[in-house]
C-alpha cells in the first residue's frame, strides 16, 4: 500500500477492525517514511460471472434486469419488497459461489423460478409461462398440477 502523503510503499498496519457487519476490514496504517497515519478499508471483491445466452453471446450480469423480471412476475401479488431483495441476494450468491467466470443464462432463469416457487405460486406460473414459452393451456395446467402436487407433499 502506497502512502497517500509521500507515495512511499513502506507502510505498517497498526490497527485492524471488522466493520459493516464483518463485510469489510478497517485498517489504520502508518507510513514508515513520513510518519503520517491514514485509514484504508478492505472488502472481498466478488465478481459476478458473465452470462452465456442460448445463441452463444455473452453479457454481463445485470441486477436491474433480474429485479425487473422478478417484479413483473410478482406484480400485484402480496410479496414484500424485502422478500424480493432476499431472493435477488440468493440468486447473486448462487452465481458467485459457482466460482466460474461464465455461466449459462439458463441457470439464472432456473434460480429465478426456484425463488418464485418459494415466494408465490401465481408469480412462479407467470414467469414459467414466459420463460418456458408455454404454447397452450395444457402446458399451464401441467405446471399447476406439478405445483399442487409439490405443495401437497410439503404440507403432509
Amino acid at each position: 500500500m502506497h502512502c497517500p502523503f509521500c507515495g512511499a510503499d513502506d507502510t505498517k498496519v497498526i490497527d485492524s477492525r471488522l466493520v459493516a457487519e464483518g463485510e469489510s476490514v478497517r485498517r489504520r496504517r502508518e507510513c514508515q517514511t513520513c510518519g503520517e497515519r491514514y485509514t484504508t478499508f478492505e472488502t472481498a471483491e466478488l465478481v459476478m460471472p458473465y452470462l452465456v445466452k442460448r445463441d452463444g453471446t455473452r453479457e454481463p450480469f445485470n441486477e436491474e434486469k433480474l429485479r425487473r423480471g422478478l417484479e413483473r412476475a410478482l406484480e400485484k401479488r402480496p410479496v414484500a419488497a424485502e422478500e424480493v431483495e432476499n431472493a435477488i441476494n440468493h440468486i447473486k450468491h448462487r452465481l458467485r459461489t459457482t466460482g466460474e467466470r461464465e455461466v449459462p443464462a439458463q441457470s439464472v432463469g432456473e434460480a429465478v423460478m426456484t425463488e418464485l416457487r418459494r415466494l408465490d405460486a401465481v408469480a412462479y406460473v407467470r414467469f414459467a409461462s414466459v420463460y418456458r414459452d408455454f404454447q397452450d393451456v395444457s402446458e399451464f395446467q401441467e405446471e399447476i398440477r406439478k405445483l399442487a402436487t409439490e405443495t401437497a407433499v410439503k404440507t403432509k
